[in-house]
């Protein structure tokens, strides 16, 4: 082989190593939302419990980014994420948090018992926050709504919300708490919102 046919070698491995890197699946638009949605979801956890980290999904790349440290002494409550193949108010995927006894990687896919929905607003927009279990820890999976959470779990969630951007002055309402049915039909509305968005949309390499 000679150096010109080496070097088109080359540059067709290239081609192939940057073709399979663009055909990885996109968190957002190429993860299944669930076979079982809106009762058990699948989250992509963006946040692991007691990070104060704010990562977020790059919208374009579908990698994770770094938002913010947050700039308050508190630490996220639960495992942070979001639920593929959604979409919200405010521009973004349906938010969730799910409750397990082991803290979770970023970027690892969840199996999530719905219970429960915090509705709020985040200065002036609608931004929902699904409240999950791990159905696959036994630990957790027995609750069925968000009655059966202790009272104090609910406490530290909603506490954390009303907290986490008050040193940033930036207004965070509480409007309702509400347990499974609510928080289905809310599932249920931004997967429709989301094929409405993006229905006839090449998603391939993000939005």
């Amino acid at each position: 082989m000679d150096d010109v046919d080496r070097l088109w070698t080359i540059i067709l491995l290239l081609f192939v190593g940057i073709s399979s890197a663009n055909a990885q699946q996109h968190p957002w638009h190429q993860v299944s939302p669930g076979n079982e949605a809106p009762k058990v979801v699948t989250a992509v956890i963006e946040i692991s419990k007691g990070s104060r980290a704010k990562y977020e999904i790059d919208k374009t790349s579908g990698l994770l980014k770094l938002d913010r440290v947050l700039n308050a002494s508190v630490v996220y409550p639960t495992n942070y994420g979001f639920i593929p193949q959604t979409y919200c108010g405010d521009k973004d995927p349906l938010d969730i948090l799910v409750l397990c006894s082991q803290d979770l990687e970023p970027y690892s896919l969840i199996d999530a018992k719905v219970i429960g929905v915090l509705r709020m607003l985040d200065s002036g927009e609608q931004d929902d926050k699904i409240i999950a279990v791990a159905k696959n820890d036994a630990s957790l999976n027995y609750l069925n709504d968000l009655s059966e959470l202790p009272p104090h779990s609910m406490k530290e969630i909603t506490h954390f919300f009303q907290t986490y951007k008050s040193i940033d002055n930036k207004s965070i309402k509480i409007e309702n708490i509400s347990g499974q049915t609510d928080a289905q039909n809310v599932i249920l509305e931004s997967l429709e919102l989301y094929k409405t968005q993006f229905g006839n949309k090449d998603l391939t390499n993000g939005n």
